[in-house]
Parts: structure tokens; C-alpha cells; sequence
């Protein structure tokens, strides 16, 4: 489906004034029909009394063809099921009465920026976003399509990263209109179709990805082990999901501008199993550098012992003083130092 702008029906205020004119000249021609009847002009009067109360019933037809777009607005125009074209610039436009406009995603709410406020909640089936139906007959009614940039934030959602962990995450998805016909034809409701599609991209790069950096886990399918992650590499996992819904939405005329993650951790099930394996691995980390630097502590010691002839002691005497000195110097407690009043052996 091909798009057709029409940019030849900026011409509302013309034909208003023009209809008003005709409702005018019908009434006093109803008027002056009548006239003539009283005057016994009878094929005059009659032929002028019927035009001016025809034109009196019917007049009203033509001005359902006046159209009024704002910026950012476009409206797809059918008349008797043939697509006509559509109209993207604001002004004030006069079409055919009979073109009726086409929004099939007018009434549909899916949590996004520039929908309804007072809707019913309705889940989708297969999708973890919820759609709503407008109920008070509100703006989001309304057939014309919106051009502006929209946000839509799809609900957080369970998936299993590369290494079998669920993970709970949510996006956030820029996106807009960009070619009205095909939003309108080629799908059956372009947004319900865009939130199925990010749901769908979403769980396909997700599983490529494990939360954190993982040994041997190749995330970009060179056949090489990467340090790719979730919580590492994020700005190119958003990137990645853009790519994945626009390739599916190309065929809707839809734009994907921006997907951002919005939320991620582990799911509630393993979250405190994870957080206790982060505890340890810190708590490793920190063992290492507390060991590396008392060793260095000993060593310098047992040097500046021996430059200054201070004390001579045997390799027994050096092994007791390295083991005294690293269990104080590694313990997580003080130390309890206990006075030997005796013989130095």
C-alpha cells in the first residue's frame, strides 16, 4: 500500500462560507416560493418552495467534509472502501462528505504516552502489556492518527538469559507514524502490533545475553568469547532490541527511534541467591587484597629486620613471626597481643 498525500484540499474556509451562503439562499428562496403561492404564481412557487426546503434538508451534507488538522495530525481517508488518500498538514481542509476516516488503533491504549486516561484494563494474550478501551468517548476516540513521537512502556517481564537465569526487564520504545497508509492497511491494529513485536524482540535479544559477565558466552555470534552482559553492556543491548523491532515494523509504517532499558534484575525467586553469590565473590576479592598487601607487610619486615641487625632470628623463628603477623594483619577482628615475661626461646 502505497501512501497518497493530499496537499489540493486546503480550502475549508472557502466552502464554509459557501455552504453558509446556499443554506441562506435555500431559505429565501423557501420564502420567496412561498410568496408566489400566495400570489397564485403556483409552478413558480411550487418549483422555488421545493428547491429552498430540498436544499434546507440536505444542506447539512456537505459540511460533514470539512476537516480540521493540527500539527503532527494526518487522517486516511476512504470513500466506499477505496482508500483516497490522506491528509498531513494542519490546516483546514474540504473533502468528500462521503470519505470517511480510518484509525483502526483509535480506541487502544497500551500504557504509552498520548492515549486515554480513563480506560478499562483489557490483557492481551501472549503479550505482558495491557491494552485499553476507551469508555468515555475521549480524544484517543478519535480517527485522526497521531505523528508525534510517542513512548511506549511495555510491562516488565520474565526471561531466561543465556546461562538459564530468569530475569525480570522492561523497555521503553520511541517510535511514531511515518507512512499512515501502510499503519492503517497492513496490519489490523498497528498498535497492538507494535507491542507484540517489542515483546517478541525483547525476549530474542535478551536470551543472546547473561545478566553479568560470563566466561566462554559468545553475545555476538562471531564464534569468540565476548564480555557482553546485560548489566554490562546495556546501551548495546537497547540498540540491538531497536534493530529487532524495526525490522518487524518496517511493513507498518512505523519508526523505531530510541528503546531504552528501564528495569533490570534478577527475578524474585534467585534474587537473594545472586546477591549472595556477589556477596562471596566480593568477599574473595577483598580476602585477595588484604593477603597480598600483608605479605608485602611481612616481607618488608623481615627486610628491615635483617638491613638493621636488629634481632637475628633462625628460618623457626621467621616461620612463627610470617604466621603470627598474617593472622593479625588478615583477621577481621583486633588483636589480642599477649606479653611473654619469659626467656626468648
Amino acid at each position: 500500500m502505497k501512501e497518497i498525500i493530499l496537499n489540493n484540499k486546503k480550502n475549508g474556509m472557502v466552502m464554509m462560507f459557501l455552504f453558509i451562503l446556499l443554506y441562506l439562499a435555500a431559505a429565501a428562496v423557501t420564502i420567496l416560493g412561498a410568496i408566489l403561492l400566495e400570489a397564485n404564481n403556483i409552478v413558480p412557487g411550487v418549483i422555488a418552495l421545493v428547491a429552498g426546503i430540498l436544499w434546507l434538508c440536505i444542506g447539512w451534507v456537505p459540511f460533514l467534509g470539512l476537516k480540521v488538522l493540527k500539527p503532527q495530525e494526518a487522517l486516511v481517508l476512504t470513500l466506499f472502501g477505496k482508500y483516497v488518500g490522506t491528509l498531513k498538514e494542519d490546516g483546514f481542509y474540504c473533502v468528500n462528505p462521503f470519505c470517511v476516516a480510518v484509525n483502526p488503533a483509535a480506541k487502544t491504549h497500551l500504557n504509552q504516552s498520548g492515549d486515554v486516561k480513563n480506560a478499562s484494563s483489557v490483557n492481551m494474550p501472549g503479550s505482558q502489556s495491557s491494552i485499553n478501551i476507551n469508555l468515555d468517548g475521549g480524544s484517543a476516540g478519535s480517527s485522526k492518527i497521531s505523528l508525534k513521537i510517542m513512548t511506549l512502556n511495555n510491562n516488565r517481564q520474565k526471561i531466561n538469559d543465556c546461562l538459564g537465569n530468569p530475569v525480570e526487564i522492561g523497555i521503553a520504545v520511541m517510535w511514531r507514524v511515518v507512512d499512515t497508509a501502510k499503519a492503517v492497511f497492513n496490519v489490523d491494529n498497528y498498535k497492538e502490533y507494535l507491542s507484540l513485536q517489542c515483546d517478541s524482540a525483547l525476549r530474542n535479544i535478551v536470551r543472546i545475553y547473561p545478566y553479568d559477565v560470563a566466561p566462554g558466552v559468545d553475545t555476538t555470534g562471531d564464534g569468540i568469547a565476548d564480555e557482553g552482559s546485560l548489566r554490562g553492556s546495556s546501551e548495546i543491548v537497547a540498540e540491538r532490541i531497536r534493530d529487532e523491532i524495526q525490522q518487524k515494523v518496517k511493513e507498518a509504517g512505523l519508526e523505531i527511534i530510541e528503546a531504552r532499558i528501564t528495569y533490570l534484575a534478577y527475578a524474585p525467586e534467585i534474587a537473594a541467591v545472586m546477591l549472595q553469590r556477589q556477596q562471596a565473590s566480593a568477599i574473595i576479592d577483598a580476602r585477595k587484597m588484604i593477603v597480598d598487601g600483608a605479605v608485602g607487610m611481612v616481607e618488608m619486615a623481615l627486610e628491615r629486620l635483617a638491613e638493621n641487625n636488629t634481632i637475628q632470628l633462625d628460618e623457626e623463628r621467621k616461620a612463627a613471626m610470617v604466621s603470627n603477623l598474617l593472622v593479625v594483619l588478615c583477621g577481621n577482628r583486633d588483636a589480642q597481643p599477649i606479653v611473654n615475661s619469659g626467656s626468648l626461646y
